[in-house]
């Protein structure tokens, strides 16, 4: 709705996991290498570790891309599964034909493919996010995975990625064995205020925005504030903030555009019919949709 106004080809803060728009910032940058390492060392277990919102989700899928051509990824996102759901989808993933109901036959196809991988010089990555819902009895069973070994090498790389209570579910004495066998741990930390600064106009520029300072400092300082450095959080508030800006047909985002923003996430209603109010009811009914309003009742007032 706000594209052709700002002069923007795509939304610059879209929720998805997007590697376009990826920021490295030093703790992206050192996270994506740790991983792209451990993989290639084949280090075995590694865990990935940051806040909700932090980015952990981006990072993995310009993993994916890096490792394209040479390696062979099953990315599980249903953390809630039972062990024999997430070896059924992981066979799937991986292409692998599936064999008879029994889990060790199961078991059995993933080692032959391992060891096919291994003969063509390849390797193999399992990525299971959301990691900390899993039950230690499930982390159990996918540790044994890790048995899939020649005598100079892994055959299965695991990476356990997760919000800050996994480190602590791996702290539990039922997995120190898994714990034991975790050769490499990094995690993302939030966005420092300059970070935030540079995050943002990044996003403009990729989605081809003209003018980098659309955004003007009170804007970029009451975001930071708001969103405690935290990516996903800062890209909600930027989409409405461009909403609000577009309702109110301000070229620029100012202080008080974000503010109009951050009343609407934190109280709703009241930011809601604020922004009803302006324009025509062309403009008035698309706002209201996007933010989420209900259905329009009768005439607009």
């Amino acid at each position: 709705m706000y594209l052709n106004f700002y002069g923007l080809n795509e939304k610059p803060f879209n929720s998805t996991p997007d590697p376009r728009f990826l920021y490295l910032s030093p703790g992206h940058r050192e996270a994506l290498a740790q991983l792209q390492y451990g993989t290639q060392e084949r280090k075995g277990f590694m865990v990935l570790t940051g806040k909700v919102g932090t980015g952990k989700t981006t990072v993995l899928q310009a993993l994916r891309r890096r490792l394209e051509g040479d390696t062979a990824v099953s990315y599980v996102f249903h953390s809630t599964l039972p062990f024999d759901g997430i070896l059924e989808y992981v066979l799937e993933d991986l292409g692998i034909t599936k064999p008879e109901e029994s889990q060790a036959r199961r078991l059995i196809a993933l080692n032959n493919f391992l060891i096919e991988q291994e003969r063509a010089g390849q390797s193999t990555v399992l990525i299971i996010d959301e990691a900390q819902n899993l039950d230690a009895a499930t982390l159990e069973q996918i540790r044994l995975l890790s048995n899939f070994e020649t005598a100079t090498s892994k055959l299965l790389q695991i990476l356990l990625v997760g919000q800050p209570e996994l480190k602590a579910k791996l702290d539990l004495p039922e997995l120190r064995q898994l714990k034991q066998r975790v050769g490499l741990r990094c995690q993302i930390p939030p966005l420092t205020p300059q970070e935030t600064h540079q995050y943002i106009r990044n996003r403009l520029r990729v989605a081809g925005a003209r003018d980098m300072a659309l955004f003007d400092e009170a804007a970029v300082d009451r975001i930071t504030e708001y969103s405690g450095g935290i990516p996903r959080v800062i890209n909600i508030l930027g989409d409405h903030c461009l909403l609000f800006g577009y309702a109110d047909r301000k070229r620029r985002i100012d202080g008080q555009a974000v503010n109009a923003a951050v009343e609407y996430l934190e109280e709703g209603m009241t930011s809601q019919r604020r922004v009803l109010s302006l324009g025509g009811w062309g403009l008035r009914r698309q706002c209201k949709w996007v933010l989420g309003g209900d259905r329009p009742r009768g005439r607009a007032q």
